[in-house]
């Protein structure tokens, strides 16, 4: 420990992380930050039903040796979510800088420096994150693609259109300050999305976020992820939300571009005052154009006035896009830029 660098705590909650721990802090061990930076581990371990406790226990001697701390606290009730988790490794740290780590990803040997050198050179409100690459390398190829690829103008413009933040949590490397700023993650033992809860409070309170441009993180896809326990529909309800908080209050009309089945689920989860805003629907499907769509507004009880579908180059912005990226073969895309629209002024993607 160099004792001449701010701390930096490294975040991870564990709930019967049995199986990933050796990979994940074998990988902590091998950071070049160590000898350069002053680290530790916080470490909430959320009431694991293996045998993680023993194993934290050794670990807590390897990483000692090294002259890092490893703080743990053992929930031994029943589990408080990802989100109570941690906020309690948090709770245990002291470090300016917080590095958050889930158990079954991977840090690759620069991960903590590199991060740690653009913190140095940014605001103290930003959300740092990094590229990633997928573990096993064929699942989600798509969404991969999508976060890897974002330039650092859409990593804020493109906040609406995943069910995730634009810098995945277990990338998240941010000063102190802003964790006390948004007030810690929300807890609950029920599947919701703290870390989009979290990312989408940072923004509404001015916060930015950026990305280191490297490949610093192996992230992990299995079965048993947290991921899968939280509805999709709850993710859907939140982003709708804050669509209409944020952009469709400053909007006085706009065209649902897709008038397919994603365009009339937004339109249907729009509140009244919102869908009166949609002046039509437009698409490049000529089975569809030229149609009608005569919407149901259950609020009011009553059928809603018909939409038009027209063509996108007859529709008048600005779009909310309810089109996938990479999924025609490069028209959609191409169609987009070729009607040289301004992105979060004159578009917004909600796919």
């Amino acid at each position: 420990m160099t004792g001449k660098s701010p701390l930096i705590s490294i975040i991870i909650p564990i709930f019967n992380g049995a199986n990933w721990i050796k990979r994940c802090f074998d990988s902590i061990l091998s950071q070049s930050a160590i000898g350069i930076l002053d680290l530790e581990i916080c470490v909430c371990n959320d009431s694991s039903t293996d045998n993680t406790h023993a194993l934290l226990k050794h670990w807590q001697e390897t990483f000692e040796q090294v002259g890092i701390p490893l703080r743990i606290f053992n929930n031994c009730t029943l589990p408080g979510g990802v989100g109570f988790a941690k906020n309690k490794a948090i709770s245990l740290s002291r470090g300016e800088f917080l590095c958050f780590q889930d158990i079954d990803d991977v840090m690759l040997p620069d991960r903590i420096l590199k991060q740690y050198n653009r913190a140095c050179h940014s605001p103290k409100d930003m959300i740092i994150g990094c590229r990633f690459t997928r573990e096993p390398s064929d699942s989600t190829v798509r969404y991969t693609k999508w976060a890897n690829s974002l330039s650092q103008s859409q990593l804020d413009l493109q906040v609406f259109t995943s069910n995730g933040p634009t810098v995945i949590m277990p990338t998240w490397f941010l000063h102190r300050s802003v964790y006390e700023r948004v007030d810690g993650f929300v807890e609950s033992t029920k599947g919701i999305p703290e870390d989009l809860i979290f990312f989408n409070k940072h923004l509404d309170l001015g916060g930015k976020v950026c990305r280191v441009d490297e490949y610093l993180l192996i992230y992990t896809f299995h079965l048993n992820q947290t991921t899968f326990s939280i509805h999709e529909s709850t993710i859907w309800n939140l982003r709708v939300e804050r669509l209409e908080r944020v952009v469709l209050k400053n909007w006085q009309q706009f065209t649902i571009w897709n008038a397919g089945k994603q365009g009339r689920k937004l339109f249907n989860s729009l509140r009244v005052e919102n869908k009166k805003k949609v002046t039509a629907m437009c698409d490049v499907d000529k089975n569809k154009i030229g149609h009608k769509y005569k919407p149901y507004y259950p609020d009011d009880k009553i059928a809603g006035p018909e939409l038009n579908i027209v063509h996108y180059g007859d529709a008048l912005p600005p779009f909310v896009i309810c089109v996938k990226m990479d999924l025609t073969g490069g028209v959609f895309e191409k169609n987009l830029k070729e009607l040289n629209l301004k992105e979060g002024v004159e578009y917004i993607m909600f796919s």
